[in-house]
């Protein structure tokens, strides 16, 4: 295989990559995959490095003073690093064909972790310093104002982040089959997390309490989605993967909503992060997520929605 082959088969799928990503963060990535795996290091452990970059580089976002600017160049730069970790280990996996299930939820919860330090040096940097627009009192004598917008941004991204892995999934299923996806269903990770006893199995429990939460929150948000993933499972079986017919038929509705994914997912989002903190208005970047995302998300959910009645219609047909 050469090179350019094991590149393209580190990748998800074209259809579901974004321009900065196939441009900038696959292609550093790939080489970090390479590296890794020559070290013998394992996709779980990357991901837990671009965990700790990640927090830290937010961290750095807290410091307001001009004379300590530089400090958030450097958050940045470990932000953009942690990001490019977090393809390695996805394109390691891929290479080397070491999937697993902790991988998945590390996967994530790592961008989580990020964006919690991001959200919290950006709400105590308002409180410390203010911006430069309201001024250095504003939050300060309004400080329930910035909380409120730091928690109601990271509920948004949690769920925005959610929902574009989710719908980014069943675009998958239907491109490569199950093999080639790693959409969940919640029925079977309750069947899972019954057999295990906490006891003898505390740390395979404990995340698969979480992932099957996450999972159902995901399901509950795409009530059609669950009736098409229903009725192709009576009629293609327990994997419910469907006629090649059907599949590129799917593809051929989903493609055009997954640009809109993708601005769901990391590179907007951190691009309007840094703008805020370049011209020092952190609490633009909150406006951003609960504003203009959630319209995107919403817009999203009734798109996809309708595809899903759609081909309901003609499965059935």
């Amino acid at each position: 295989m050469t090179l350019k082959e094991e590149y393209q088969a580190s990748l998800k799928s074209m259809d579901t990559e974004e321009w900065i990503d196939l441009h900038f963060h696959r292609p550093l990535g790939f080489l970090w995959a390479k590296f890794f795996a020559k070290l013998g290091v394992s996709p779980n452990a990357i991901t837990v490095a671009s965990i700790f970059m990640g927090v830290a580089g937010g961290v750095l976002l807290y410091f307001g003073q001009p004379d300590l600017a530089w400090l958030n160049w450097i958050g940045m730069l470990l932000i953009i690093w942690a990001d490019t970790f977090d393809s390695a280990d996805g394109q390691l996996a891929r290479l080397t064909q070491q999937y697993s299930r902790m991988g998945r939820i590390l996967d994530g919860v790592s961008g989580d972790f990020w964006f919690a330090a991001i959200g919290f040096a950006l709400v105590f940097r308002e409180l410390d310093f203010g911006d430069s627009l309201l001024g250095s009192h504003y939050f300060a004598e309004h400080e329930w104002m910035i909380w409120t917008l730091g928690i109601l941004s990271g509920l948004s991204h949690a769920m925005q982040a959610a929902m574009a892995d989710y719908y980014r999934q069943f675009h998958l299923f239907f491109v490569k089959g199950k093999q080639g996806s790693e959409l969940d269903s919640s029925v079977k990770l309750d069947e899972q997390y019954h057999r295990l006893e906490w006891g003898s199995n505390f740390w395979s429990k404990m995340p698969l309490f979480f992932y099957r939460g996450y999972t159902k929150r995901q399901e509950s948000m795409t009530p059609k989605m669950q009736c098409l993933r229903q009725a192709l499972i009576e009629r293609y079986g327990e994997d419910g993967v469907p006629s090649q017919v059907f599949r590129d038929y799917f593809r051929k509705l989903s493609l055009p909503l997954m640009k809109y994914t993708n601005i769901l997912t990391f590179n907007t989002r951190i691009i309007a992060c840094f703008i805020a903190v370049i011209i020092n208005i952190p609490w633009l970047y909150f406006a951003f997520e609960i504003v203009v995302l959630n319209i995107l998300l919403v817009y999203m959910v009734i798109r996809h929605e309708g595809i899903c009645k759609k081909a309901i219609k003609v499965l059935n047909e």
